[in-house]
């Protein structure tokens, strides 16, 4: 299992929202409105971290290691809703989010393969750091400076964490895994060619919901993640291509092959889906 050991290196590394945050540095002449008014929509997104859990407890109901991580990740996320929530609380009070704005994102999520599912959300860990990261340098307050700092750290870990799990995946499913991880990173990696921004919080996961089955459409203002990557924090190809080279990077160490670009995960990708073909061809024309 890789549940315990994963809950020690995650506890050893645990910050504290009362100690580890420096609270007294805040500076309200370095925080505008525009600015605050983010945080409270990025504090409502990190609250779909509950759909999110529920979604993966439901979906890996046969893996009770990876269920049993999820009680980490799980905490962690929404304390990360919460931190974000309390420096509104300290210093815009009125831009708190009410339980009826936070419970809006709280929608069930069709069912996937759990495969595909657990590259989207390593594809996303990474790009929320780099989000976060990039949130970091554009805020000129401190202590919002230092939450997002301390966020994007744990999104990595995060990453780090589903990484291993995908590495078992490899083991225990082989070819099966890798087709599902390639097809994920190829798209995941490919969000220039996009009209959106490609993370689980903004694809759509309820048909009978559509259009407002994205974690993004159900916020009080579902336009501001474009404004925010665009326009604020200015999320431009130079951080996106920091994102694709962390994505394919993890690919080739995953799959212990190189891939240089997303063409080449992709061509990595039909090379494994035509092996799989294969032997369902085959085990299709052995006699019963």
């Amino acid at each position: 299992m890789l549940y315990p050991e994963l809950f020690k290196q995650l506890e050893a590394v645990r910050w504290n929202m009362d100690s580890d945050i420096a609270w007294a540095n805040f500076d309200a002449s370095r925080l505008s409105d525009a600015q605050a008014q983010t945080i409270k929509m990025n504090a409502i997104t990190e609250w779909a971290a509950l759909p999110a859990t529920e979604m993966f407890l439901r979906d890996n109901r046969d893996d009770s290691d990876f269920s049993a991580f999820m009680s980490v990740w799980f905490f962690e996320e929404q304390k990360h809703s919460l931190v974000l929530m309390e420096y509104l609380r300290r210093f815009r009070p009125e831009l708190v989010p009410t339980e009826a704005e936070l419970h809006e994102v709280r929608f069930e999520f069709d069912p996937a393969p759990a495969l595909e599912t657990l590259m989207l959300h390593f594809c996303g860990e990474i790009r929320l750091n780099h989000w976060y990261r990039r949130a970091a340098e554009w805020h000129t307050e401190p202590v919002i400076r230092q939450i997002y700092e301390t966020l994007a750290r744990d999104e990595a870990r995060h990453g780090g964490a589903y990484l291993r799990y995908m590495k078992r995946a490899l083991t225990k499913f082989g070819d099966e895994a890798r087709a599902a991880f390639a097809k994920v990173g190829v798209l995941m990696a490919s969000a220039r060619r996009t009209a959106q921004a490609l993370h689980p919080t903004n694809l759509h996961v309820n048909q009978a919901l559509f259009p407002r089955d994205t974690v993004q459409s159900r916020l009080p203002d579902p336009a501001w993640l474009e404004v925010w990557l665009d326009q604020q924090i200015q999320f431009d190809s130079v951080w996106e291509s920091k994102v694709v080279e962390r994505i394919l990077h993890n690919m080739s160490l995953l799959m212990e092959r190189s891939f240089a670009s997303v063409q080449e995960l992709n061509r990595y990708r039909k090379e494994v889906t035509l092996r799989l073909a294969a032997v369902a061809r085959d085990a299709g024309a052995q006699p019963a």
